[in-house]
């Protein structure tokens, strides 16, 4: 059985918890799909080009921001919008989704990110007012979302380690350019995103991916495992 492939867009740490649970809930999400799965790791500063990218099944960009290449995690995030790769980013992986959304499909050259440049006058991502470092939130997924369906449930509880999130000022904008809220937190601010005309783009905010460290498969990552069909020969470059 030939296994399908997976690309983990960050720069490898294993003191980062979710570094450590991101294999584990792949490997648990295949056993159910009962198929092959082959994850590599795609260093940022090792991605210069499409042709760096091509093979892969499915690309997850991952925590551990700020990267050692921001623009090669873009890249990555470009190339799976732009080809109908099936893509999760968790997340330092949904704060460049929505960088690589501004810049390439809104034509904000200028979008960025606060961690990485604090002056940026269009900081798409910005420090959270409530950090989420090591804190857990009950979620509530909107209807007919991905989310909502990987999770059966319009509630549920997923753990963050982060201090940033999608600017609030940028919100409208970004949703009128083609995103959709997937999931929100519990004063409504936007912690899941995803493109319905993608044939599985969605990108979280919270980790969903420490469930495996329990020795559970997390529903997100078994509805990315099960959107994965083998790449076609010769394609997109």
């Amino acid at each position: 059985m030939t296994p399908l492939r997976i690309g983990l867009v960050g720069d490898r740490d294993d003191s980062i918890t979710a570094h450590r649970a991101i294999p584990r809930a792949l490997q648990l999400a295949a056993d159910e799909r009962q198929c092959a799965l082959q994850a590599s790791w795609l260093p940022t500063d090792q991605i210069p080009d499409r042709a760096a990218l091509q093979g892969f099944d499915g690309l997850w960009c991952v925590p551990g921001s700020p990267y050692r290449d921001m623009d090669g995690a873009l890249r990555a995030i470009r190339f799976a919008r732009q080809a109908g790769v099936p893509f999760l980013g968790t997340c330092g992986g949904f704060q460049h989704a929505v960088v690589e959304f501004a810049r390439h499909e809104l034509g904000w050259t200028d979008a960025d990110h606060a961690e990485s440049s604090p002056e940026a006058e269009r900081a798409v991502i910005s420090l959270l007012e409530c950090g989420l470092v090591e804190a857990r939130e009950t979620l509530n997924a909107v209807a007919g979302s991905r989310l909502a369906k990987a999770y059966g449930d319009a509630a549920f509880s997923e753990g963050y380690r982060c201090r940033y999130g999608l600017n609030p000022r940028f919100v409208t904008s970004l949703l009128d350019g083609g995103l959709r809220v997937a999931a929100t937190g519990p004063a409504g601010d936007v912690r899941a995103l995803e493109l319905a005309d993608h044939p599985f783009f969605v990108a979280t905010l919270f980790q969903p991916e420490r469930a495996a460290l329990e020795g559970r498969t997390p529903p997100l990552v078994r509805a990315f495992v099960l959107a994965l069909r083998p790449a076609p020969a010769g394609a997109l470059s």
